[in-house]
């Protein structure tokens, strides 16, 4: 190498016999890292490091810094002379080859789910908990209206267990493959099914549970507002007060303020409130349910229906109610993509570390919110949910304080619910413009496509003001995402022995949750239309 004097460190040229150089005539890739970052050796390495080709010379693994798709990012070319770039690109293409070092995108660097890999177990378990529990919670006894007690029960137990289960299989397939990386559903899946089939399955689902999800948020979060002022106005701030409408878009502008936050990891804090206050009102709006006295009235037995085909069709639109509340598989790989992973210590260790804590959590608030619910208020639970059955119904007898505390904490956890739900959604807007533009985004550029999915989640909020009817829809439209891709994913990718038990396991949940996923659509379509949305938007003034 001509080059090799003309700059190059010289501690790397004895480290470098060994790894093939790059033939003459063949461009070298312009990804390069920071001048002089090294991976630290053990003791003693140094001493030998200047015998060409020793054998006694330890092996090293580079470090998580030495990996991150920041200092792979192409506008750090520049900073480095081509010699020492070239010595460096042929070291990281060497240890690409032997599975030792994952293989990063240049373009990771730039985009906000993977733009920063400092995540550990406890974002984790925060983002998770964030994710998997919120609003979606307080609609399940609304679901057990429907259902009663026994299929109730059943069907929860069994969903929980289930996408369990299928978070287990995201978590071992974000690194299936040695030296690779699938950083976000969509990735995964065309991994598995092929470049075009991939993204037909999964792009849809995981955009429309995130806007649905961001949509749901505003709706929740607009009404509760309201709601919390007033209890703690009252009768003092009547004369003119806002409109439900008006309340969705002042809850939609903060969403818009958070929202301004860089990427998946600046947002840890956020989901770590969104995790208190989920758990605190979760436990709150059952125990002060249970607590009072339930109403006069009061039957355990699933809503009757004028018709079979209408009480088949609300069943199924419970049903989708369920799988609903079980979202953010979606959300597991973008999650693990922050976390850094080396050959020693790969990221689905702290994933999974985090993610069993998070969702013990979550049945521990799921389980009792949905029982305690149903049992306080039977078939008179109101559509919109514990909450809105918990103001009708105690308003009067629970203290103004706690209630509107009670109200206060859905605000906070919506709103940073929609924070990491979003996330999906601006890493695809950012994707697509770093692409044709290969140059990061602005800030003005960033915050405009974050203003601009905010106020079309708060349009879309109030063309759809169907809560639990949209509640059943998404779960049945996205409900692949969680139950049935995850399976047929591990048959495609870890192909186990044909007819054996895990094959077959895998096959089973895959195909249920496909034919789950139709029958609940079809549950929560006729649910919307059966609430008047016609009617509503198209009645004559």
């Amino acid at each position: 190498m001509e080059e090799r004097g003309m700059g190059a460190a010289p501690g790397l040229e004895s480290e470098l016999v060994s790894i093939p150089a790059t033939p003459r005539g063949v461009s070298t890739p312009e990804t390069v890292t920071p001048t002089g970052l090294r991976s630290p050796r053990p003791p003693g390495v140094a001493s030998v490091a200047g015998a060409a080709g020793s054998n006694s010379a330890k092996s090293w693994t580079p470090t998580p810094a030495m990996i991150s798709p920041r200092f792979m990012s192409p506008s750090i070319s520049s900073a480095v002379g081509t010699p020492m770039k070239r010595v460096l690109v042929n070291l990281r293409g060497y240890l690409e080859e032997v599975g030792h070092l994952t293989k990063l995108n240049p373009q990771d660097a730039w985009l906000p789910i993977t733009e920063s890999r400092n995540g550990n177990a406890h974002y984790a378990a925060f983002h998770n908990l964030n994710a998997g529990i919120g609003f979606q919670a307080l609609l399940l006894p609304v679901a057990f209206a429907f259902l009663g007690w026994s299929w109730g029960i059943i069907a929860l137990t069994i969903a929980y267990f289930w996408q369990l289960y299928t978070l287990w299989i995201l978590v071992k397939l974000h690194e299936a493959m040695p030296g690779r990386r699938y950083n976000r559903y969509v990735e995964l899946a065309q991994a598995a099914f092929g470049e075009r089939l991939g993204v037909w399955l999964a792009l849809f689902p995981t955009v429309y549970l995130s806007a649905g999800t961001a949509t749901a948020l505003i709706l929740i979060g607009g009404e509760t507002m309201k709601m919390f002022f007033q209890i703690v106005c009252g009768p003092l701030c009547s004369s003119n007060p806002l409109s439900t409408v008006e309340w969705y878009l002042v809850f939609t502008i903060l969403c818009i303020v958070l929202s301004q936050l860089p990427n998946l990891n600046s947002i840890a804090g956020l989901s770590l409130i969104g995790a208190v206050t989920a758990i605190t009102y979760a436990t709150m709006a059952w125990v002060l349910s249970v607590g009072q006295e339930r109403p006069p009235s009061i039957s355990y037995q699933p809503m009757a229906s004028p018709s079979f085909g209408a009480a088949a069709f609300s069943v199924l639109n419970a049903l989708g109610i369920i799988a609903f509340a079980f979202r953010g598989h979606n959300l597991a790989l973008e999650i693990q993509a922050t976390m850094p992973s080396t050959f020693k210590h790969p990221a689905h260790v702290p994933m999974w570390r985090g993610a069993k804590v998070a969702y013990l959590l979550i049945a521990m608030c799921l389980f009792p919110i949905a029982i305690g619910g149903f049992w306080a208020y039977g078939d008179l639970m109101p559509a919109g949910g514990m909450l809105n059955a918990l103001y009708a119904f105690h308003s009067h007898d629970i203290p103004r304080g706690i209630l509107a505390t009670t109200f206060l904490l859905v605000v906070f956890n919506c709103l940073s619910s929609f924070q990491i739900y979003s996330m999906p959604v601006f890493d695809s807007f950012e994707a697509g413009y770093t692409s044709r533009t290969n140059r990061p985004c602005s800030v003005w550029v960033r915050s405009g496509f974050r203003v601009f999915y905010g106020f079309i989640s708060f349009f879309i909020g109030v063309a759809l003001p169907f809560l639990s009817s949209l509640a059943g829809l998404l779960g049945g439209l996205t409900l692949p995402v969680t139950f049935a891709y995850p399976c047929f994913m591990w048959i495609r990718i870890k192909k186990p022995e044909r007819f054996s038990c895990n094959w077959y396991l895998n096959w089973s949940l895959g195909i249920m949750g496909i034919a789950f996923s139709l029958a609940f659509s079809m549950g929560g379509v006729w649910s919307m239309v059966n609430s008047g949305l016609k009617l509503k938007f198209f009645k004559p003034n």
